[in-house]
């Protein structure tokens, strides 16, 4: 079985276009690029439905 090439969880860039930043979650090898990450830490809910069980993460926010 072949793999697909990794994209971005987000947009579906490959990472012969941008730079892509591998994350494991639920077992899994996930890829999101550079300028869709601050999404995952900021705010997660724009990847319902990319990102399974983005619902659940909760965005980080700085006090002060």
């Amino acid at each position: 079985m072949l793999e697909s090439e990794p994209v971005c969880i987000h947009c579906q860039v490959s990472e012969e276009a941008v730079p892509l930043v591998t994350l494991l979650y639920q077992g899994k090898p996930l890829y999101i690029c550079a300028q869709h990450l601050p999404l995952l830490i900021h705010d997660p809910a724009k990847l319902i439905g990319s990102l399974p069980g983005a619902e659940q993460l909760k965005a980080y926010r700085q006090d002060g």
